[in-house]
């Protein structure tokens, strides 16, 4: 597949034109901007969110690193049915 020269993207623009109409053209422009720069805010969120130390090194452990609580001893195990 070869380069794109004025003729072909002109046909192209001709076409994307009587396909959607002149008054939906600024629609789909601006959609797809507001979708371009969500994805890069995001993308950068993400970079932003690995490469940032945490703030706090003295908190709590989390609920998956947390030590195992101790088991109520005696008694009969809980039944989910009966």
């Amino acid at each position: 597949m070869g380069n794109l020269g004025f003729t072909e993207i002109m046909i192209i623009l001709l076409v994307v034109l009587l396909v959607f109409g002149a008054k939906r053209l600024p629609e789909i422009g601006a959609s797809m901007g507001k979708g371009i720069r969500e994805f890069k805010k995001s993308i950068s969120d993400a970079g932003e969110a690995v490469t940032q130390l945490p703030d706090d090194r003295n908190a709590p452990p989390r609920s998956i690193d947390a030590p195992p609580q101790s088991t109520p001893t005696g008694g009969e195990p809980k039944r989910l049915s009966q």
